[in-house]
């Protein structure tokens, strides 16, 4: 019997090993050869264009027929993309459905709204509508999204400390999340929460994961205070119902440049004051007008404006910008970390003057900088919006809830479970 010595092995087997070595380098150098090319390829040709439609890539306006009532309704270019709101708006009323959570006394805070009428009708129409529409399911298994219905608004008006509702919201998610095995799905991110009311952003600020995980539809949407505008939602603040008729395709009786009354309860709306409150042409009052002035004197000179200021108050936000809609007054927001309602739908500069609030000391060259054609053109966009921002019970197609229902039905494609 022969033996091998280790000599003898490790030489007759290393010509193979070596080709082995060999042809793995000569595979990886082609393979990185390849990979270089390709990435060189890349960056010499234009990416391919995206999948969503550009409100660039779309002509101005075009129409969709309803499938009820089969009227043909327009989208103008008031819209980013109209074609993408026309179809997204349509899938949305087949699909998105929303479960109530039924827990909770509606003689306390929970459930049912204080009232929908005021500043704060936003809250309580909001409510009301959600159970009218036929976005409510009550079967849970088929929800895309969770509605918590607990009023800020009731507990304000019981009288609730700022502290106790902290509490009180804070209960009854725990409770929630120990009836239910929805919220922890997600952590509660395809559940949401809606207050007009400024106390109804503090009553959340107790709990920093409603904060970070739950929808927050609000009327006081400041960057500065801990809104997230990819997740949260602005509420417009709506003081309904209208004293008066809405405006619009009144231009030749608007003749004075510009109006704001009201209270000084923030910095821009005294220097506002300060500034201008003795012009001639724009006609800006430190106060509200008193009604002994005459029936309905403060809303009819929304009539008679070209351009109507709505300065921050206590909060970002103002029940006077939804006015100046709705009479036909071109608004002029000044104020700033303010994420206007509906503003990754709107294009709130084809019907609004959005302005800095430092640019409150040029404010009337400003708005004599703006010729009557550009003027006309805002206006006329203003009235194709006004349907947007008001409240109707039951609920009516693109009005403000189905506005705030589409923007729930954008949101609801991001969460993950």
């Amino acid at each position: 019997m022969t033996i091998v010595k280790p000599s003898q092995l490790s030489s007759s087997s290393s010509p193979p090993l070596c080709s082995l070595k060999g042809s793995l380098l000569t595979l990886a150098v082609l393979t990185f050869l390849s990979l270089f090319y390709l990435s060189l390829n890349s960056l010499r040709t234009s990416p391919p264009s995206p999948i969503v439609v550009g409100a660039n890539q779309l002509p101005q306006t075009f129409t969709v027929k309803e499938e009820e009532d089969n009227n043909p309704v327009n989208y103008s270019d008031v819209y980013h993309s109209p074609e993408s709101f026309g179809l997204n708006y349509a899938e949305m009323e087949r699909r998105l459905k929303v479960y109530i959570y039924p827990d909770g006394d509606p003689g306390t805070f929970y459930q049912t709204p204080r009232k929908v009428t005021g500043k704060y009708a936003s809250e309580g129409y909001f409510f009301q509508n959600i159970r009218e529409s036929r976005f409510r399911t009550l079967d849970p298994e088929e929800a895309d999204l969770f509605f918590v219905p607990v009023s800020p608004h009731k507990m304000r008006g019981k009288g609730t400390s700022y502290e106790n509702m902290t509490v009180i919201v804070q209960n009854y998610v725990d409770g929630l999340i120990a009836k239910y095995p929805y919220w922890n799905r997600t952590l509660g991110a395809d559940h949401f929460f809606v207050t007009c009311h400024d106390v109804g952003v503090r009553a959340f600020e107790g709990s920093p994961l409603l904060i970070k995980n739950t929808i927050r539809v609000v009327c006081s949407p400041s960057y500065n205070v801990g809104f997230i505008p990819h997740k949260d939602v602005a509420l417009p603040q709506v003081l309904q119902p209208f004293a008066l008729p809405a405006g619009g395709n009144d231009v030749e009786n608007r003749t004075t440049l510009g109006f704001w009354a009201g209270h000084r309860n923030s910095k821009i709306r005294v220097i506002l004051a300060r500034v201008w409150e003795n012009d001639t042409e724009l006609d800006i009052s430190n106060n509200r007008i008193n009604r002994a002035t005459g029936h309905l004197v403060y809303q009819k000179r929304f009539y008679r404006t070209k351009f109507c200021i709505c300065p921050g108050g206590s909060q970002v936000n103002s029940a006077r910008i939804t006015d100046s809609i709705h009479y036909g007054c071109v608004p002029v927001i000044l104020s700033d970390y303010y994420d206007l309602p509906f503003n990754d739908i709107l294009d709130w500069r084809k019907f609004a003057v959005v302005l800095r609030e430092r640019d409150v000391y040029d404010l009337k060259q400003i708005l004599k900088n703006i010729s009557q054609s550009e003027f006309v053109s805002l206006h006329n966009n203003l009235v194709k919006v006004q349907k947007h921002f008001q409240w109707n019970s039951p609920p009516v197609k693109f009005d403000a809830f189905h506005m705030i229902m589409y923007e729930l039905w954008l949101r609801h494609h991001v969460i993950k479970y």
